[in-house]
This record gives structure tokens, sequence and C-alpha cells, in this order.
């Protein structure tokens, strides 16, 4: 059940948020075999100046930073997670989000790090 967190301008949210969705998504199940319905994603659209960057960072030329975070348990492997990684870029660029302005960070932590509303044994 990965968390994911987005942070965009507001003119990309407007345009892209509800098939990044569906995108997203479609990369957990593909990738890491996420069972479909474990969706947990939040949009947080940002206005002009609230998201400073580094235009030249990675590959450059970025101009509209689309930032997602992740916070997943510490259960893949280094392929596995790169393939998360180019599946992503892969179908975002297929809806008309440029590669350059994607950025991807993953913040791992174990099983017992989270609790769905239910205690132990019950």
């Amino acid at each position: 059940m990965p968390l994911v967190q987005v942070d965009m301008s507001r003119k990309m949210y407007d345009a892209h948020a509800k098939q990044m969705s569906v995108e997203l998504q479609k990369s957990f199940v593909e990738a890491l075999d996420v069972n479909p319905l474990d969706k947990f994603q939040i949009f947080r659209p940002r206005e002009e100046g609230e998201m400073v960057f580094d235009p030249d960072y990675g590959l450059g030329n970025r101009q509209n930073l689309v930032l997602i975070q992740i916070l997943m348990v510490h259960k893949y492997s280094a392929d596995q997670k790169r393939g998360l990684y180019k599946s992503m870029v892969t179908k975002l660029v297929a809806i008309g989000i440029r590669k350059e302005d994607i950025l991807i960070g993953v913040t791992e932590n174990g099983f017992e790090d989270w609790c769905a509303g239910r205690l132990h044994g019950e």
C-alpha cells in the first residue's frame, strides 16, 4: 500500500491530475504487483511561486516540476523500483507531461510502521 503524494502547479493539476492518478496506479500494479484497490494518493496543486526548484537538476531544462513522493514498505528490489520509475515516466509522458519535469523520490519503512485502523491481535 504505497502512499503517493504529488506536488505540481495548479495548471498542471487541472490538466492532468485525474489521468495521472490512473497512470500512477497502473505503474504500481504492473511494476510492483500492488493490489489495484490499494490506492492512496494525495495531490497538492501549488500556486505560482510555491514551488522553488533548480531547473538544471538531473536532465536539466525543468520548466514545471511534478514532484512525486512515495512512502512504502521496504520490500522491493532496486530493479523493481527502477521498473516502477520507468513505468511512471513512460505513462506520464504519454499523457503530456515532460519527462524533464518529473522528479520521483521514495522513502521506505517497515510493516511495523503502518497501522490501517486495526490494532495488532484484532
